[in-house]
This record gives structure tokens, C-alpha cells and sequence, in this order.
């Protein structure tokens, strides 16, 4: 049970975002809100009904911060991404701030977690400590994945992110993504990242950048589907800020 195991779990949800596509001007991404509430609440509610305590989940901010600061207030400890380079690098200025027990962190999104449940989460952290992995990644199945990277799956057994700029014709008929949502080993994770190199043409660094150097060295890895693509909803653009209201709506 993941119960037994949760002193030593921690979790950084990635919230510094801008949220330019959807016109976010006085407020971050995560702060848009669908069914009436900020997107970012549904995730914590989450980790709250899981047993997560305040200083073992991490919300990484940035533009606008006092907007999520002022909402959550102490129901999250809180750490400030001073530059915006990338997802690898927003996920270990939020471990650095977890409490020194933490050994294992799961690492989301804020803006496309609000429908995970609880059951989803727990599952996923409990397969990754299991597996005694260094690194996990969540991928759904999603019909039209046009603007999204891919999970690559080769023969040889090995699997890659790829994002959808370096796709090739092939890849891009692909329908496994990459949710985004990874789980840790802190340890590797924090020891492995100012080797890391920034993603080309970007010059940031990536999440999907862990997990080629993780198989690279041969560590153990896992890649877990989620059991109900519906889970997972990226909020990019109006349209799916009204598509995920509506989902709301209706459950």
C-alpha cells in the first residue's frame, strides 16, 4: 500500500507558466479556471485526499506568483523559478525544496492534471517504487496528438520522447504521448541534472531529456499507460479551456 510509503514521497508541480496561447495577461496558466475554480486546485485536492502533506507537495512558480500564493496559502510549500528554462530545470529547483527524507518525487503539470484521480496517482507512485525505477513516465493514448510529442517505441525495446518538431512522417501517425507527469529517484535525479544538456534549437532543458539519459546509462526505466485517456487534458489554448470546462460540467 502507497499509504506506508508516503513519508518519503514528494511532489513538484510545474505552475510557473505564462499561459501566452490563452491570453493570460493578469494571471498564470494553472490559475485559469475551469468549472469555477483555478485548473491547479483539482491536482492539489488530489494529493490532499492521497495524504500528501503541505511540505511534501512543491508548487514551482513564477509569473504572477502572489496570484497562487494568495489562493493556495499554506496548503502547498512554495518555490520560485527565477528563469523560465524548461521542465527539467523547473523540476529540480522545486526538489531542492522538499524536505531531505523525500527520496522519491513524482513531477507534474499544472495545467493538465486536473482530472486525475486519486486511485491514478496512487497506482502510478506505487509502480514506480515497485519497479525500484529511476525514472517513470505516464503516457495516454490521444486521438489527435497534432500539436504533441510522442512516445517512440523501437524494436530493440527502448522508448523515446520525441516532440513533435523532430517527428518523421512515420512517428507522427503515432497516438502515445507523453503526459508530462514523471516519477523520480531524487537522488539520480538531482545528480544527474547539471550534466544534463539543453534541448536543441530551445537551449532549455526538458523532462523527455531524462528519461534518453537514463536508458543511455542503462538504468531502470518504465513507461506506465494510463487506464482512462480522459485523465489527462492539456489546457493550451481557449478552445481547450472550454473543452475542459465542459468536461467538468459534467461529471
Amino acid at each position: 500500500m502507497l499509504s506506508s510509503k508516503l513519508n518519503n514521497v514528494g511532489v513538484v508541480i510545474l505552475a510557473a507558466g505564462k499561459g501566452t496561447r490563452l491570453n493570460c495577461v493578469d494571471k498564470p496558466k494553472v490559475m485559469c479556471e475551469i468549472g469555477s475554480r483555478p485548473i491547479a486546485s483539482y491536482f492539489v485536492a488530489t494529493l490532499e485526499n492521497i495524504g500528501f502533506s503541505p511540505a511534501q507537495i512543491v508548487m514551482v512558480v513564477g509569473f504572477y506568483k502572489e496570484k497562487i500564493t494568495e489562493y493556495f496559502g499554506d496548503r502547498v510549500s512554495y518555490v520560485v523559478q527565477e528563469e523560465l528554462k524548461g521542465t527539467a530545470h523547473a523540476a529540480f529547483t522545486g526538489m531542492k525544496q522538499l524536505p531531505e527524507n523525500i527520496s522519491t518525487v513524482l513531477v507534474v503539470n499544472g495545467d493538465d492534471s486536473a482530472f486525475y484521480s486519486a486511485q491514478t496517482i496512487s497506482d502510478f507512485i506505487e509502480r514506480h517504487l515497485e519497479n525500484k525505477a529511476v525514472i517513470s513516465v505516464l503516457s495516454a493514448e490521444i486521438d489527435s496528438p497534432v500539436s504533441l510529442g510522442r512516445m517512440v517505441r523501437h524494436a530493440d525495446g527502448r522508448v523515446e520522447i520525441i516532440e513533435k518538431e523532430y517527428l518523421t512522417e512515420e512517428q507522427a501517425k503515432l497516438k502515445e504521448i507523453s503526459t508530462g507527469t514523471f516519477c523520480f529517484d531524487r537522488k539520480w535525479f538531482e545528480g544527474m541534472f547539471p550534466s544534463m544538456p539543453p534541448l536543441r534549437k530551445l537551449g532549455e532543458y526538458g523532462l523527455p531529456t531524462a528519461l534518453a539519459m537514463a536508458i543511455n546509462a542503462s538504468l531502470k526505466t518504465q513507461v506506465v499507460k494510463l487506464k482512462d485517456n480522459k485523465e489527462w487534458f492539456g489546457v493550451n489554448t481557449p478552445a481547450e479551456l472550454e473543452e475542459a470546462n465542459k468536461r467538468k460540467n459534467s461529471i
